[in-house]
């Protein structure tokens, strides 16, 4: 049901996603990963592209995982050079400490099992490198699951930190991401603003 969702709406997303969040997380994500030019990062539930673009803003190799097909035709048509599979982010398909880092932005709200894709990210991830996520803290904003097809209605803090830890990482922090997310339901009578979370650690 999600990955139809997003197959559906991914020629509006670019569109859509300004609404959701700011332009402004794509570079704190990117400063709290330190991406270094010539490494290699991935994008876990890519979308389009956002954390792609900043990635090879700064000179770094980019690869890309998203459940949606067409976002993913999307995203080779707007980056032909990223590596862009289409692959769950409960299951990567690359070999273990494959890259100096790995993102997910708004994603883990749309995963089944969001500590399996974390110890993925962990797992891919090369000692001393860095896992970044950003996402929604816990609300009841419940026309976000209706209409938005979410799978979890944000997440404690705590309950991330804890994810990381258990996925082997060291140095967790999780904290405010500047801005926040909103949202508006079809019929136009109800509003969410939801706070965003930044989650750090670093793999052992």
């Amino acid at each position: 049901m999600t990955q139809q969702y997003f197959d559906d709406v991914a020629g509006e997303w670019d569109e859509m996603r300004e609404g959701f969040f700011p332009d402004g997380l794509r570079d704190e994500a990117a400063e709290a990963m330190r991406v270094k030019p010539d490494g290699r990062y991935l994008d876990v539930g890519a979308g389009t592209g956002f954390l792609v673009a900043a990635i090879l803003q700064r000179g770094a190799r980019a690869s890309a995982v998203d459940a949606s097909p067409r976002m993913v035709e999307l995203l080779r048509a707007r980056f032909p050079l990223v590596d862009a599979r289409v692959a769950d982010a409960e299951r990567l398909p690359f070999a273990d400490a494959t890259f100096e880092g790995a993102f997910a932005n708004m994603c883990l709200h749309h995963v089944e099992r969001p500590e399996v894709a974390l110890r993925e990210m962990a797992r891919v991830t090369k000692p001393g490198g860095r896992v970044v996520v950003t996402d929604l803290d816990r609300h009841d904003h419940e026309f976000l699951r209706v209409e938005h097809k979410d799978r979890w209605m944000g997440f404690a803090r705590e309950d991330v930190a804890a994810w990381l830890e258990a996925a082997g990482l060291r140095e967790v922090e999780v904290g405010c991401a500047g801005g926040g997310c909103c949202a508006q339901s079809a019929c136009g009578t109800q509003r969410a603003e939801v706070g965003i979370f930044l989650a750090v650690g670093v793999r052992a």
